[in-house]
């Protein structure tokens, strides 16, 4: 008691000399462009005092004229500054600090309290060019992601694998969430054309289960947060006009024989009748079916910002001519963002819209094929008008030979497959924080995602296609709708200045509703066939909760949960429980390296998570369901055909695949963050998994059963290293290397597993009805190649249909096919670079891809002699027949299954700005880019790099130039 009195007489008579000593510290905040920050953390250093900036950046604070104030604000670096009467403080944005902001599922953190395995891709580290699909945009930038740009088809959409992405036998799309709203994973990866690309700020991907458990039952393959581009805060009104102009050229042809080795092969390898079939024309199909496109990508974007509101609108419209005739993609959007700041500051409103109206002609791609296929000695046009005026081959009384290919330039101009889609994605979000509990909040997001599409597919009476069945119309319409409502609380606090808590609880509800019919109806007048009307629906009810800890800003703790119900599984199986907790070790905060002018980062992480899937390919996949038979079983009754009803394949015992992974990191930074990165190691066990299998023997099943049918096993190696080489007032050159490699096996696919089985069939291919090249067996990797083992002469030439006796009975038979190689990549690689030199700027990505592996279905299927003389007409052949001399397909050899490694270059950009335009109110930048510019690959196809591995009737890539500019006022 008498230490208190003490303290309490000294406090009493110092208190007034305190007072006289303390001054009224006034002053402003902004960022480097000069806009005020509201919002940003002043403390008077070594104690819990402190103030925040107003709506205007301007702050007041009574402190000790010797005070050492702290501004500190997220996704921007700290400034320690001595208090003064007038303080002017500028704080510079932290793109490669540690605190900058990633996000990580129903909230967010910075890079330094990060535990999981989170990587950001923002705005200005995007791939540049003519870029139609958001997942161009972040091809090759980050390890472990590989993203397989689309085909050469206007408007396409790429694929994207997240660490393999082989957690599942059926989808292997990774979540998609925009601005807070999961996207539909059925589907979704398809749909991503009609988001404009240019109204994307960042990608944040989440890989390990650490971080993607907060989505459990989707989370799997991984989780992709789009964050789209918003208004700032009390800025000026300013105006950008964003305009690109491109044309595209055809980069490769299929290797057929040309018009002269043609006629040549033919004299030597086939009869008379069909020596003369040839005529003296001479024509290069694929030249008639390809041709130079053009397109164009327009945005004018307002915005503006006041003292507690903002808004952003965009505006685009993007074309897209194909390489391949009469294709095109055309997509007008609009974007809409508006925050409001009310209760001073308390209450955070972010209202997001946008919406595209996309059109699509596609170009009958069937005509890749038939422009392989069809005589070089024929000309385009018959001289008559029958049948569109194209030439055809045509049975002795003139009609249609129907089992030959069809005139491509005529499969082009007279078929019509069109397609229209209008989308729209929305949400508003709101961000109470309660004045009763100091970070405290309540977050309320509400979104939607409305699709709806029509189109049709017309083959017209006249055109040799149709002529057989008098035409046909196949007509399709429908509407998908998600809607979305989310509620959590989050509770962060920092407690005597070393403990750290961030504590996140939530409640989700999503429902999903498709509605879609499919009819087709010929000339003939018989009964249209398809899917009448069908309608479908299933929804997700979860509860979430998220804990971090940190102490001292060296050790934290992530702690994760989430409860998922969903409507697909029966109630026996329909909730399931993900969690995942992680550990991480800031060893750069130690007092050993705190110090250190080397060491600026060192970061250590450990992880483990339990994930699911639940992507069935029906929403009420364990209820038996019955469907109208097709024509091959309608039943007369008088003069009326009536459809019988068939049961459909289900498992009323289906659940959730699950996945559990391992995943240790260690981020580093050196030199005050001029060199940053990471390195990890995962590995991923899949249990439940889902896929299709062929329906028992003698059962009625009119599908594959898609049920839970084994186990698989995956690891990985990714390194990522950012490097600031230069930085220097007028010149800066940053780089990007990212490097993964990945490992898959399976594990099991049966309750009881035959050695001797090949597995369950996969990779449908072309040439004959119902064969494949893939299997899925135990102990070897996903998609496997299943093929005989080619045999070769002393001069290594492939001997025809002399294959090894794998079991040495004496007969060559399925029993001695083998397991070759697999279309997944061992290892991959990313490098962009990024350099201005004074107003010059340059970039470019590469890419390279090794251990991958393609069958090369366009030799296989025609590339044999025995197939230029078939049912009365003539056929090119592939090139590959020079070399090989087959006779007939050698459809399992496996001299098809080529190395597919390759090195490429994606895009190359140069640019110059006009920063000083009418005294710097006006900025224009021009640039140009190349995109597609070279690929490096022994790969004897059109183009290495075939999603899934099997090459036929691939749509080529162009190579593609583009001008551009951008002018903002």
């Amino acid at each position: 008691m008498k230490k208190i009195r003490q303290l309490v007489f000294a406090f009493l008579f110092l208190f007034p000399l305190m007072i006289s000593a303390q001054e009224h510290i006034t002053g402003n905040v902004k960022d480097d462009q000069g806009t005020d920050l509201p919002g940003v953390s002043i403390m008077i250093q070594g104690t819990t005092q402190g103030t925040a900036t107003d709506f205007d950046g301007n702050f007041e604070l009574d402190a000790d004229a010797n005070a050492i104030l702290v501004f500190s604000y997220v996704g921007y670096s700290n400034q320690v500054l001595p208090a003064s009467a007038n303080m002017q403080v500028v704080l510079v944005e932290a793109s490669e600090s540690l605190q900058e902001v990633v996000l990580i599922g129903y909230g967010q953190t910075t890079r330094k309290d990060a535990t999981g395995a989170v990587e950001q891709v923002k705005e200005k580290d995007f791939n540049v060019g003519a870029i139609s699909s958001p997942e161009q945009l972040i091809t090759g930038k980050t390890a472990g992601v590989n993203v397989t740009p689309p085909s050469g088809q206007p408007g396409a959409t790429g694929t994207v694998k997240i660490r393999g992405g082989i957690s599942s036998l059926g989808n292997n799309n990774p979540l998609y969430v925009v601005d807070g709203v999961p996207l539909d994973q059925n589907g979704s990866a398809s749909s991503l054309n009609t988001i404009n690309p240019n109204d994307i700020a960042s990608f944040n991907i989440l890989k390990d289960a650490s971080a993607t458990a907060i989505y459990g039952s989707r989370a799997t393959n991984g989780v992709i947060i789009i964050t789209t581009k918003s208004g700032k805060m009390n800025s000026d009104f300013k105006v950008e006009i964003d305009s690109k102009f491109s044309v595209g050229f055809r980069a490769n042809s299929v290797n057929v024989l040309d018009t002269n080795e043609f006629r040549s092969a033919v004299l030597r390898t086939q009869t008379e009748d069909a020596q003369n079939l040839m005529t003296g024309e001479n024509t290069n199909w694929q030249d008639q079916i390809y041709q130079t496109a053009f397109g164009t990508d327009n945005n004018i974007i307002l915005s503006q910002g006041y003292e507690n509101s903002s808004y952003r609108v965009g505006i685009g419209y993007n074309y897209q001519g194909g390489i391949l005739k009469t294709g095109t993609f055309s997509r007008p959007s609009i974007s809409m963002n508006f925050r409001q700041n009310l209760f001073d500051n308390s209450l955070k409103m972010d209202f997001n819209l946008r919406g595209s109206a996309a059109q699509e002609r596609y170009a009958d791609q069937g005509s890749i094929g038939a422009s392989v296929d069809f005589d070089p000695t024929k000309p385009i046009y018959s001289g008559d008008t029958r049948y569109g005026g194209y030439w055809e081959w045509l049975n002795n009384d003139g009609s249609v030979n129907t089992l030959s290919p069809r005139n491509p330039l005529g499969l082009l101009i007279q078929n019509q497959d069109v397609n229209n889609t209008q989308r729209y994605i929305g949400n508003a979000k709101f961000d109470y924080s309660f004045g009763f509990l100091e970070g405290l909040s309540l977050v309320l997001n509400l979104g939607f995602d409305y699709q709806q599409y029509k189109g049709s597919f017309i083959v017209p009476a006249t055109s040799a296609a149709g002529f057989n069945d008098n035409g046909s119309v196949r007509n399709y319409i429908g509407f998908k709708r998600n809607t979305l409502a989310d509620a959590y609380l989050n509770y962060l606090h920092t407690f005597a200045e070393k403990h750290k808590v961030d504590v996140t609880l939530g409640h989700s509800f999503q429902n999903f509703y498709r509605d879609d019919q499919n009819i087709t109806q010929d000339g003939l007048g018989s009964p249209a066939t398809g899917n009448f009307g069908f309608v479908s629906l299933n929804a997700l009810e979860s509860w979430f909760a998220r804990a971090n800890y940190t102490y001292n800003e060296r050790y934290l703790v992530t702690f994760t949960y989430r409860r998922d119900g969903s409507s697909r599984f029966s109630p026996d199986n329909r909730w399931a429980n993900f969690y995942s907790g992680a550990l991480a070790w800031n060893i750069s905060e130690e007092d050993f390296l705190k110090d250190s002018k080397v060491v600026s980062n060192l970061k250590l992480r450990l992880g483990y998570g339990q994930t699911g899937q639940q992507e069935i390919d029906k929403d009420f996949g364990y209820l038996p369901i019955y469907r109208p038979g097709d024509d091959g079983v309608r039943y007369p009754f008088g003069s009326n055909y009536y459809n019988t009803l068939r049961p459909e394949g289900y498992d009323k015992d289906i659940k959730w695949e699950e996945s559990g992974t391992y995943n240790i990191g260690l981020d580093y930074g050196f030199s005050n963050d001029m060199i940053t990165g990471s390195i990890e190691y995962f590995k991923r066990e899949s249990s439940d998994i889902l896929s299709t299998i062929a329906p028992p023997a003698g059962s009625n099943l009119t599908n594959n059963l898609y049920t839970n049918i084994g186990d698989l096993s995956s690891e990985g190696v990714e390194f990522t290293l950012n490097a600031n080489i230069f930085e220097k007032e007028n010149f800066n050159w940053n780089i990007n290397f990212n490097a993964t490699w990945l490992n898959n096996e399976i594990k099991k696919l049966n309750n009881v597993d035959d050695p001797e089985s090949p597995g369950i069939a996969q990779g449908g291919i072309g040439g004959g009805v119902g064969n494949t090249i893939q299997t899925h067996k135990v102990g070897y990797p996903q998609f496997s190649y299943l093929v005989y083992e080619q045999v070769y002469d002393p001069s290594g030439n492939p001997l025809e249909g002399v294959y090894v006796d794998q079991n040495n009975d004496g007969l060559i038979n399925d029993s001695d096919k083998r397991i070759y190689k697999n279309p997944n990549p061992d290892y991959l690689f990313g490098f962009s670079s990024y350099m201005n030199f004074y107003k010059f700027d340059l970039s470019f990505t590469l890419r390279a891809s090794l251990g991958n592996y393609a069958y090369n279905n366009v030799a296989s299927s025609k590339g044999y002699y025995g197939g230029m003389y078939l049912l009365g007409s003539l056929r090119n052949v592939h090139s590959s027949v020079l070399e090989t001399n087959f006779n007939t397909q050698q459809l399992w050899s496996d001299y098809y299954i080529q190395d597919a490694s390759f090195l490429k270059m994606d895009n190359i950009s140069l640019g110059y700005t006009f920063d000083n335009l009418k005294g710097g109110d006006v900025g224009l930048r021009l640039h140009t880019t190349v995109q597609n510019v070279f690929t490096i690959s022994e790969y004897d196809g059109l183009d290495p790099e075939i999603s899934g591995g099997i090459d036929n009737n691939f749509y080529p890539r162009p190579r593609t130039f583009l001008l551009g500019f951008n002018l903002n006022f």
